[in-house]
């Protein structure tokens, strides 16, 4: 037998409280790369950050698609050289499924790469160069704002 509980606004004092705000959630980041070291970099860089958490991390490409398609982050960090599948087409695959995701490219190569993958109906909205990593939260930052 289910008992039913009678509450009022009265009882429990919220007749003329005010609202409260919503509790901002952080946003979720996925980092994949197959370097250990540069994976590892990339996650402190976050674990200091109170307005973005790190979900998930993969060392290879399909490895990422996978992690997205279960984390649902709101941004994915992608090394362009990566074995089983490179981040361009972990990209591709990831944007097909969560087309509101926001990627960075991260890569050695970003000159290079720049003009390449930033064409209109790109997979991939920024290139970074793992040369300017101790910025890439400005550049997080700057796709999907706290």
């Amino acid at each position: 037998m289910y008992r039913y509980v009678r509450l009022s606004l009265v009882s429990l004092n919220l007749s003329n409280s005010r609202t409260l705000p919503d509790p901002v959630m952080p946003k979720t980041i996925l980092v994949a790369d197959d370097n250990a070291a540069i994976r590892k970099a990339l996650c402190e860089r976050f674990e200091i950050e109170e307005d973005y958490d790190l979900c998930a991390e993969a060392s290879n490409g399909m490895e990422a698609v996978e992690l997205a398609r279960r984390w649902r982050p709101d941004l994915v960090i992608l090394d362009l050289s990566m074995p089983i599948m490179n981040g361009y087409d972990a990209a591709l695959e990831i944007k097909r499924v969560l087309p509101g995701v926001r990627i960075i490219l991260f890569t050695m190569y970003a000159d290079a790469m720049k003009t390449r993958v930033m064409a209109p109906g790109s997979p991939v909205d920024l290139v970074v160069s793992k040369t300017d990593s101790a910025k890439i939260i400005d550049h997080v930052r700057s796709l999907i704002p706290a």
